[in-house]
């Protein structure tokens, strides 16, 4: 009874391993994933033939560089795919000049949101500028901060730095790892790699959480313990990544025991409070670098979506 409960909840269960590969320490995607997320891809897909930018959504843009706020829902090749329409569209040059212009350039995104992650998007307009980007952001010259909202238990802690390692399991999914399996080979012939977040806590229900808890430092070797006794609590939260990986901020959440609100492929809620949610709620706050070209200090903000705007401001208060 207990197994055939046990299927009911994960989509993969972890052979035994006999191949010695490192074992995951994160747990399989939830059943309740598999339709979910279909839907939600198909919506997206659906939108993306509508789908247009606004001059409201750029944040920045030079010569070389531009900066948009992608929305909730919206996968990132359809934003870069509705660019040049948007510079087509200006208002402050010749809009066929400005058109021609748009079609030549070498359009290329710079860094990529999860379809259900809002926030800073960057795009490069040309080769040479994508490629000093791509070399910014592998030495991790580039500071990113993000936002999200978890429902979990309610953590002990102000600020964490969790440690792992990342990769794929046997089923494709993306897992955590032990920082000892760092280097070892993956089934498929990747391997895993090292990947570091840090934490701080934004409020606790709304509220501004104890600053007198402690700051802690997790280095990654066994199984979360952190598992919800059922009171549940949301936890805003910002997150300071200091390696890129995929799924980074969303994994160590899972680990952490605050499955972000909406992210069912990780634990996440995907009903609460009375309200269904339609996608995971992690933004991309910030992106802070130096210029490819002109070497001056860039930092590029993306307005907070509303659930983040609401929590924050009676956490202020």
């Amino acid at each position: 009874m207990a197994s055939a409960q046990n299927q009911k909840t994960h989509l993969e269960k972890d052979p035994i391993n006999i191949n010695n590969y490192p074992v995951p320490l994160s747990p399989p995607l939830p059943l309740i994933s598999k339709d979910i997320e279909l839907s939600r891809a198909l919506t997206a897909s659906s939108k993306s033939s509508v789908f247009s930018l606004d001059k409201s959504d750029v944040l920045f843009e030079d010569e070389w560089l531009l900066a948009l706020n992608k929305h909730q829902g919206v996968y990132c090749e359809t934003v870069l795919a509705s660019v040049p329409s948007l510079l087509s569209d200006s208002t402050h040059n010749d809009s066929v000049q400005l058109g021609t212009q748009a079609k030549k350039m070498e359009l290329h995104l710079a860094n990529r949101l999860d379809r259900d992650t809002s926030g800073v998007i960057l795009i490069t307009k040309s080769h040479k500028v994508a490629a000093k980007l791509v070399k910014a952001f592998t030495d991790h010259k580039v500071r990113k901060t993000y936002i999200a909202f978890c429902v979990g238990q309610a953590p002990n802690w102000t600020k964490i730095t969790v440690k792992s390692g990342h990769g794929r399991s046997k089923f494709g999914a993306w897992r955590v790892y032990s920082t000892v399996d760092v280097g070892r080979t993956l089934p498929g012939g990747s391997s895993v790699r090292d990947m570091e977040t840090l934490f701080e806590v934004l409020s606790i229900n709304g509220k501004e959480c104890n600053r007198e808890m402690s700051d802690l430092n997790v280095d990654v070797k066994e199984k979360s313990l952190n598992e919800c006794d059922g009171n549940k609590v949301e936890v805003m939260v910002r997150a300071f990544p200091r390696s890129g990986r995929t799924h980074q901020i969303r994994l160590h959440c899972q680990y952490l025991g605050i499955p972000i609100r909406g992210d069912v492929k990780y634990e996440g809620v995907y009903e609460w409070d009375g309200i269904v949610y339609d996608g995971h709620e992690l933004h991309a706050e910030s992106l802070s670098f130096e210029h490819p070209v002109t070497g001056s200090p860039v930092v590029i903000h993306a307005p907070l979506p509303l659930w983040a705007t609401k929590v924050i401001a009676s956490s202020s208060e």
